[in-house]
């Protein structure tokens, strides 16, 4: 059920483009960030029109204001997303074992989750849980709220194909069909998402 590690980026989905960079622990991520976006849209990364929001969350604004971007680090992984003309959010979580994993499903996860993911054996449940929270994390960092909206106000389910979908979220986020959402192992050690919603 876990799917192969991928090479090393970057990524392409839809018209939005993810790097994978070595990341020193414990730094923040917006130096390397600028450095990248820099790379991909010209200019210097200290002249870049990078702005962040009341909520924190970075824009680029001025002439480049219809690009969205985002990024997200763990441990020695940086993830940096480029798009033209979508709001975006990307995620990256470590694959360690969780021993309050059922107790958090419980609190935090919408109801019909709660009663899928409590249904699956623990290996399952296991694979699952980092899945869902990785992508409910990328979705609303994408909004612009994080994860402080609540993670109940989304509903994730798998389709027939073994992706994730969204099957319902609440009106603030939008429309459920026009979420785009993907997948993939980032490295052998962290799952990675990427939530993009059209401008």
């Amino acid at each position: 059920m876990s799917l192969p590690a991928t090479l090393d980026g970057p990524w392409r989905f839809g018209p939005v483009t993810v790097w994978r960079c070595p990341h020193v622990p414990g730094q923040r991520g917006e130096p390397q960030a600028r450095q990248v976006l820099a790379q991909a849209l010209g200019g210097e990364p200290d002249a870049l029109p990078l702005l962040r929001d009341d909520k924190g969350r970075p824009e680029l604004s001025g002439a480049l204001a219809h690009y969205g971007t985002g990024w997200s680090h763990s441990g020695e992984v940086l993830l940096v997303a480029l798009g033209e003309g979508v709001r975006l959010g990307v995620d990256l979580e470590l694959l360690r074992p969780r021993p309050r994993m059922l107790e958090i499903i419980q609190r935090f996860f919408h109801p019909d989750e709660v009663v899928w993911l409590q249904g699956l054996d623990e290996a399952d449940r296991e694979h699952w849980f980092f899945r869902v929270w990785c992508a409910k994390e990328a979705m609303l960092k994408a909004h612009g709220q994080g994860i402080s909206f609540g993670l109940h106000r989304l509903q994730l389910a798998p389709a027939a194909d073994g992706a994730l979908h969204l099957r319902w979220c609440d009106p603030e986020l939008g429309e459920a069909a026009r979420w785009h959402l993907h997948e993939w192992q980032a490295s052998g050690q962290f799952r990675a998402a990427l939530a993009w919603y059209p401008q």
